[in-house]
């Protein structure tokens, strides 16, 4: 299993996001406090608080080429102050 936090706080950013994951052949998932969506639900990404940090968890054996892929979406040191 394979989790990082994210930030999606624009747009584009979750567009990207939910096309990345629907690519791949395993489960994902968003956690945001109590609530748990389908990564590639673009509908169930946009009922989330996209102000705040978002959990990502994958349900795969090897994660190095998701990781990669999420780069651009990991909460930075910056990032995390506004939590």
């Amino acid at each position: 299993m394979f989790e990082e936090i994210i930030f999606l706080n624009q747009f584009d950013s979750v567009k990207e996001f939910v096309d990345i994951a629907t690519q791949k052949d395993y489960d994902i998932e968003l956690l945001s406090g109590k609530y748990i969506v389908n990564a590639k639900s673009i509908m169930g990404v946009f009922s989330l608080d996209l102000t705040r940090p978002i959990m990502v968890r994958a349900h795969c054996e090897s994660s190095a080429e998701l990781s990669k892929q999420l780069a651009p979406f990991k909460v930075s040191s910056e990032n995390s102050k506004e939590k």
